[in-house]
């Protein structure tokens, strides 16, 4: 692995290189976008793809990738720029990506801004409300965990977005009127250490849920564009936003193995099937 630096305006994007560039087959490099989640969210799957060059990286502002712009927010569109002049740097041409949650909604505002930079895309699980028809209660529930962190704290902050996030089939004025759960009950931490810039409970990265993808943009590309679905997130919020888009895409969702952080080992706690979950995408990414 080499670690490098790409200065950009306003921020110093530090990506992982695994592997030969150019790649020793003369296969596209496999670059793994997350967010909030950095490049460490990735090294399980990294250590499951030894025959392919793996690129990954830490978005602007997370992890390593430190900020000089004094902006906070984690926009798709600044970050799908970002990616953009990553995969320039690269060198090698279009990749194959995978991008998982918020890194899906940063890899399609990157199909629409440049549609032929990835050869096949697999956008896991992407967190778009605008897909969906209760789109505004959604961002209501989003509105009260937002709350809760600014008020109380990361415990309870989290424990309102494990609420949310794990809550089947439509956002309904009856989950709304819930009294916040205990953080004690998800096993979180009940006291606050004072901190607000979580990257997932803050108001940073809502423009990540609130991104409006371009229908029309993306069917014309030239990108193969897989929407994958986690077989345990079916009826949830992130599963829902899936079917969803992929229906919007003309296409039907992929099944994944496991849930949202499928692809990951035990080492952050949210344990996915990540050998399966290689396996899967081994299958999807071959097949095009």
């Amino acid at each position: 692995m080499t670690t490098n630096t790409l200065d950009l305006p306003g921020v110093a994007l530090v990506y992982d290189v695994h592997g030969p560039l150019p790649t020793a087959d003369g296969r596209p490099p496999l670059l793994m976008i997350g967010q909030p989640m950095d490049a460490s969210g990735f090294q399980a799957q990294v250590a499951l793809f030894p025959d392919r060059t793996v690129v990954t990286y830490d978005p602007r502002g997370l992890g390593r990738s430190i900020r000089t712009d004094g902006e906070v927010e984690n926009d798709p569109v600044t970050q799908a720029a970002d990616v953009h002049a990553l995969i320039e740097e690269l060198g090698s041409g279009p990749v194959d990506m995978l991008a998982s949650s918020g890194g899906a909604v940063t890899a399609l505002a990157l199909m629409t801004a440049h549609p032929r930079d990835v050869a096949t895309l697999v956008a896991h699980e992407p967190p778009i409300d605008a897909v969906l028809p209760d789109a505004e209660l959604v961002h209501q529930a989003r509105i009260a965990y937002t709350r809760a962190y600014q008020e109380r704290g990361w415990g309870s902050g989290m424990a309102a977005f494990v609420a949310m996030t794990s809550w089947e089939g439509e956002i309904t004025d009856e989950f709304l009127a819930r009294p916040l759960p205990d953080p004690a009950a998800f096993g979180m931490p009940s006291e606050d250490d004072g901190s607000r810039d979580d990257p997932l409970l803050s108001e940073r990265s809502w423009a990540v849920p609130l991104y409006s993808p371009d229908i029309e943009a993306l069917t014309a590309a030239p990108t193969r564009i897989v929407v994958a679905v986690g077989e345990e997130s079916l009826q949830v919020y992130t599963g829902r936003t899936s079917l969803a888009l992929a229906e919007r895409l003309g296409q039907e969702a992929t099944v994944f193995p496991s849930h949202h952080g499928g692809f990951m080992g035990g080492e952050f706690g949210y344990a996915g099937q990540p050998e399966a979950f290689a396996a899967r995408l081994r299958e999807v990414l071959d097949a095009g």
